[in-house]
């Protein structure tokens, strides 16, 4: 059984131009069509979109979310290929992990300080702007402005 494009952005949860931006950027496959050239889906195709869109909630981008469908279809070359590439994916998630958690400490932190009225205007978007939070915070640096 196939299902229309509307039918795909209703299960997947995709907005239609949105899925016909990853079909050009080869996230998804391009359809079927019908003799009316109507764009055609399978089941994969859902389970597959809700993939690519699961991802990009987690901030993947695009190419890293190819490689990692080629990695999960078995498409991505040799055995140590797609070791590598596995552990590489794996360790830049390790590493955003990282870096959320130590936002979301220095959001609780600052969170509390406006609480107690001590947080003067414009830290928040010092803090948040440091090129990587989670080294700013584990060093214990602050921004120059008192708390």
């Amino acid at each position: 059984m196939t299902i229309s494009i509307g039918e795909l952005s209703r299960r997947s949860g995709v907005r239609i131009p949105t899925i016909r931006y990853y079909e050009q950027n080869r996230l998804i496959s391009a359809p079927a069509r019908t003799e009316g050239q109507q764009r055609r889906y399978t089941e994969e195709d859902v389970v597959r979109l809700s993939f690519v869109r699961q991802a990009r909630e987690l901030g993947l981008e695009v190419d890293a979310i190819r490689e990692l469908l080629e990695l999960g279809t078995g498409h991505s070359g040799s055995p140590e290929e797609a070791a590598r590439l596995a552990l590489r994916h794996r360790d830049e998630t390790d590493r955003r992990i990282a870096l959320l958690t130590a936002l979301r400490s220095e959001l609780g932190r600052l969170a509390a300080e406006y609480g107690r009225g001590r947080l003067h205007g414009g830290r928040l978007l010092e803090v948040l702007a440091q090129p990587d939070i989670a080294d700013v915070i584990r060093r214990g640096i602050r921004t120059p402005f008192p708390g």
